[in-house]
C-alpha cells in the first residue's frame, strides 16, 4: 500500500471514530451519522481499490519481467544472426536478409 493512501485511510478512520464518539456533544447539527458512515464507506472502498491496485501491480511486474527476458532473447538472436549474414555475404546482399546496416 502506498504510504500516502495508507495515511489517508488511517486519518479518515480516526476522524470517523472521533466524530462518532462526540456526535452527541459538540458537533450535533454540523455532522450527521450518515455523513460519518459515508466517510467510513469511502475509506473502506479506498482500501479495497488500493488492494486491487497492489495485486495488479504485482501481476504486471511478473509480466514485465517475462517480457524483458523475451526482449533480451530477441535482441541476442538478432545480433547473432545479423553477424552471420554480415560475415558470410557481401554488403549488397544484406538487405535481402533484412539487414539494413552499412559497414
Amino acid at each position: 500500500m502506498a504510504k500516502t493512501i495508507e495515511l489517508q485511510i488511517e486519518k479518515s478512520r480516526n476522524l470517523a471514530i472521533g466524530l462518532r464518539r462526540h456526535l452527541a456533544t459538540g458537533i450535533g447539527g454540523r455532522v450527521t451519522m450518515s455523513e460519518i458512515e459515508e466517510m467510513e464507506r469511502v475509506a473502506t472502498a479506498l482500501t479495497a481499490a488500493n488492494d486491487e491496485c497492489d495485486r495488479l501491480r504485482a501481476e504486471l511486474s511478473v509480466k514485465v519481467k517475462k517480457m524483458n527476458e523475451l526482449l533480451n532473447m530477441a535482441k541476442t538472436s538478432y545480433l547473432e544472426y545479423k553477424r552471420v549474414i554480415k560475415d558470410n555475404y557481401p554488403q549488397e546482399c544484406w538487405a535481402d536478409y533484412g539487414v539494413p546496416d552499412k559497414r
